[in-house]
C-alpha cells in the first residue's frame, strides 16, 4: 500500500471512531449530537450546509458543493444513515468504541450498517473540498436519521420537502463494496376482522373474530400466494409474510375483534404499492364474509427501483473499480429496503454500496474490514472524479 493511500486509510478509520463514539441507536433514535458532530466537519470544509428536522431530536445534515442546475437539481447525492440499531447483548468490546482486531477488522456498533459507510462519505466530503469542489454541477451529501425505525423523518422527510432533488443518487449501504441496482418495494397492511362477543361457555351465541380472521388470512394465503409464486424478475420475488396476529381480551370470552398486519415485498416496474393494495382488497372480497365484517387499511408503502445496468452510475463504479485493480464490481440482489425507495417513480438513478456485510448489521461485535473501507474510499473518489470532476489538486485535507 502506498504511503497515500495508508494515510487516507487511517484518516478514514479515524472519522469512523468519532462516529462510532456518538450514541445514535433507535431506540431513542436521536440523531442530534451524532449530526452536530459531522455538520461542524462539513462546515469547517467550506460546505453550505443545514441541519433540517420535522421531529424533535431527529435530525439530518445536508451539505451543499457546487452549482445546482438551472432546474435546481443536483447533479450527484451522496446519502448515509447514521442511526444504529440498540446495543443489545453479547458484546466482546465495548460497542461504542471502534475497536481493531488482528485479522483487520473494526469492531463498533454501526461499522457495518451504516457508520462505514457515513466516514467514506465524511472522507469523499473533504477530499472533494480539497480539490476545490466539483468541476460539473452541484454534489450534496446527507446524513440522516430515522431509517432504522422505517420512519418518515429522515430521507423520506428531505423527498418529501424537496430539500433533496438528486440525478443521481448513491446510498451507503453495507453491500461488501459490490453494487445494489435495483430493490423491491415494500408495502405494509393491517387487516382487523370484527365479530360479537359472548360468554365462552356458550360460543354460539357469538360471532368469533379470531376465527374469521384465520379465514380471511388462509383464503389469502391461498389465492394470492398461488399468484406470487409465478412472479420473479430473475432472482427477486414477489413474497407476503404475515407478521402479526393478536386478538381477544380474555380466554374465558367469544373475541369481538382480531388483527393482522401483512409485508408484501413488490417487484420493481412490475408491482406497485396502488395495484399491490388493491390486489388484497379484491381477495379478501371473494372471501365470503359478511359486508362491514372485517376492514383493511393501508398503513406505509413505496414503489421498488430499478437502474440500468449501463447507465452512468453503474458505468462510472466499474470505471472506478478497473482503474484500481479492484476486479469487476458484482451486481447483487437487497433482501430489505433501503431510503432509495423514497426516490422510486422518479427519473432519479439510485444505487445501494458501501463497505461491510449484510450479516453484520444489527448483529452484536458488528465489524467492518479496514481493507474494505479503504477501498469503498478510493473507488467512490473514482466515481466523483467521473461524474462530477474536481476543479484543481491542492494538498489534501486531514480531517481526523
Amino acid at each position: 500500500m502506498s504511503g497515500a493511500a495508508e494515510r487516507d486509510g487511517a484518516d478514514c478509520v479515524a472519522l469512523l471512531e468519532q462516529l462510532v463514539a456518538i450514541p445514535s441507536t433507535f431506540p431513542p433514535g436521536d440523531s442530534s449530537a451524532i449530526c452536530r458532530h459531522i455538520a461542524a466537519r462539513l462546515e469547517e470544509w467550506g460546505y453550505r450546509v443545514e441541519v433540517a428536522s420535522r421531529a424533535p431530536g431527529v435530525d439530518n445534515v445536508i451539505a451543499r458543493i457546487g452549482t445546482p442546475a438551472a432546474d435546481g437539481r443536483a447533479e450527484l447525492v451522496f446519502n448515509s444513515h447514521i442511526d444504529t440499531v440498540g446495543i443489545g447483548h453479547g458484546w466482546d468490546t465495548p460497542p461504542l468504541a471502534l475497536t481493531a482486531s488482528a485479522d483487520g477488522r473494526l469492531a463498533g456498533l454501526g461499522a457495518a450498517n451504516c457508520k462505514g459507510s457515513a466516514a467514506t462519505h465524511l472522507w469523499l466530503a473533504y477530499l472533494l473540498a480539497s480539490r476545490g469542489g466539483p468541476q460539473r454541477g452541484e454534489v450534496v451529501f446527507t446524513f440522516v436519521g430515522d431509517e432504522e425505525n422505517l420512519g418518515p423523518d429522515g430521507t423520506r422527510f428531505l423527498a418529501e420537502a424537496g430539500l433533496v432533488r438528486p440525478r443521481l443518487l448513491i446510498l451507503g449501504a453495507p453491500t461488501a463494496n459490490q453494487l445494489v441496482v435495483r430493490e423491491r418495494g415494500v408495502m405494509w397492511v393491517r387487516i382487523d376482522a370484527l365479530g360479537k362477543g359472548a360468554h365462552a361457555g356458550q360460543p354460539e351465541a357469538g360471532d368469533s373474530a379470531v376465527l374469521r380472521l384465520l379465514r380471511l388470512l388462509q383464503h389469502l394465503q391461498r389465492e394470492l400466494g398461488a399468484r406470487l409464486a409465478t412472479r420473479r424478475a430473475g432472482t427477486l420475488v414477489s413474497t407476503m409474510n404475515i407478521g402479526t396476529i393478536e386478538g381477544g381480551d380474555n380466554t374465558n370470552v367469544v373475541p369481538a375483534h382480531a388483527g393482522a398486519t401483512l409485508d408484501r415485498r413488490l417487484l420493481p416496474e412490475a408491482e406497485s404499492v396502488a395495484g399491490a393494495y388493491r390486489e388484497i382488497v379484491e381477495l379478501l372480497a371473494a372471501a365470503d364474509e359478511p359486508a362491514g365484517s372485517y376492514r383493511t387499511e393501508l398503513l406505509t408503502g413505496t414503489d421498488g427501483f430499478s437502474a440500468k445496468v449501463d447507465g452512468p452510475l453503474v458505468s462510472a463504479f466499474r470505471a472506478a473499480a478497473a482503474a484500481l485493480d479492484a476486479g469487476e464490481l458484482a451486481i447483487v440482489e437487497a433482501i430489505g429496503a433501503s431510503d432509495g425507495r423514497y426516490f422510486a417513480g422518479t427519473d432519479t438513478e439510485i444505487i445501494n454500496f458501501g463497505p461491510g456485510e449484510g450479516a453484520q448489521g444489527h448483529a452484536p461485535n458488528e465489524s467492518v474490514a479496514r481493507a474494505e473501507l479503504l477501498q469503498a474510499c478510493h473507488i467512490l473518489a473514482g466515481v466523483l472524479e467521473r461524474l462530477a470532476g474536481f476543479r484543481d489538486a491542492p494538498p489534501p485535507l486531514r480531517p481526523a
